[in-house]
């Protein structure tokens, strides 16, 4: 459901000026951008197309699929469970998931799955992106899978095995999906039903938007190890269009509105969702370094990369969210009381158009010196 949108006058208008900017100038084809700041929809715009091939509009209520920019919704179910008291972030997930806890696993907890920790980076040998949709030969596999170090000792992007560790601690404590959590204790009490999916239903697929490649797809980047991060499992418009992909529960990515992410994070930084302290837990530092996946130095909270991208660290250190493949972003801070979200249909290979809304929309709302 949309929000009264009480815009600052001057944000609002720089912000759409430069999605049409970006669009008219073939950069991107189409964009959403959302922003609350203290409790206010600020920007909700949108500009271009949602399909190129018929011509039909983006609009600020058209779903997305985004990648690991989803993720900011998984790690919020994570918070929301250990609300409920049914797991701690010290419960080792063998404690409710006892099949992963052997060949090394028993000692790795929820802590470690949020910091990405856990030691099963990379989806076992045999699992690749047609067998994504199929929960329970993903987590099987996963569960006999060996640790590429000892959990909570090194730090790895977990690019897919991270939706199906939370999601299966999840389903076990609650007898519930991903999806229907997602639904009950985020999308429905926000009242946005429609606008955030792990799964979106068939009658819902002609809403979304549909991706394209912005370049043909590269060859894999030197450096790093491709064992951890298999290329044949990168994002592409050929996986954010396919139904079989977009039907799934696969908590690792997700199909959201920029103006329903953003909501979300608001109702997380004003308190409706998450209290004080354990939205302190989440921002304050919980593992830093070097990603064991791609090399870069990485500092964590609990469950989402701290810092906004393309700032120095101790620049916006409370800052929480994720990236997603092709050049999505999702952001908040409580330090400044903003949640920004920005999601794309064509897929690009940096995060330019991310950094330049970023700042703007940081600059614009930044409390007087």
């Amino acid at each position: 459901m949309a929000e009264p949108l009480r815009t600052v006058p001057s944000l609002q208008e720089r912000v759409q000026s430069i999605l049409d900017e970006l669009v008219d100038s073939g950069a991107e084809s189409g964009l959403q951008v959302a922003v609350h700041h203290r409790g206010a929809l600020v920007v909700d715009a949108a500009a271009g197309a949602a399909d190129r091939r018929t011509g039909r509009g983006m609009t600020p209520g058209t779903p997305v699929f985004s990648f690991s920019a989803g993720k900011v919704m998984t790690s919020l179910i994570a918070h929301l469970l250990v609300g409920t008291g049914a797991v701690g972030y010290d419960t080792p997930v063998a404690d409710l998931w006892p099949e992963f806890g052997v060949r090394g696993k028993a000692t790795a907890t929820l802590r470690h799955v949020l910091t990405h920790s856990a030691g099963v980076p990379a989806m076992p040998s045999g699992i690749g992106p047609a067998d994504l949709a199929d929960w329970p030969r993903v987590c099987t596999a996963i569960a006999g899978a060996e640790p590429r170090w000892r959990p909570g000792t090194e730090t790895g992007y977990h690019a897919f095995t991270f939706g199906f560790l939370v999601g299966e601690v999840a389903r076990r404590a609650t007898g519930k999906p991903m999806r229907q959590l997602l639904h009950e204790w985020v999308a429905e009490p926000l009242g946005l039903d429609g606008d955030l999916y792990f799964g979106v239903p068939g009658p819902d697929l002609p809403r979304l938007a549909r991706l394209e490649d912005a370049v043909p797809q590269p060859a894999a980047p030197p450096g790093g190890d491709a064992v951890l991060a298999p290329w044949e499992m990168r994002p592409t418009a050929a996986m954010g269009n396919s139904g079989e992909i977009l039907r799934a529960d696969i908590p690792s990515v997700g199909t959201f509105t920029a103006r329903g992410v953003a909501a979300m994070h608001a109702a997380v930084l004003d308190g409706r969702l998450i209290g004080p302290r354990r939205l302190g837990e989440m921002t304050a530092p919980a593992f830093e370094g070097t990603d064991r996946v791609f090399g870069n130095h990485a500092r964590l909270g609990l469950g989402y990369p701290l810092g906004r991208i393309g700032t120095p660290p101790e620049e916006t250190p409370t800052t929480f969210g994720w990236v997603g493949g092709g050049g999505s972003y999702v952001w908040a801070d409580p330090a400044t009381g903003i949640s920004f979200a920005m999601t794309k249909t064509r897929l690009t290979p940096h995060f330019d158009t991310a950094l330049r809304l970023a700042d703007v929309t940081a600059e614009a709302l930044a409390p007087p010196a």
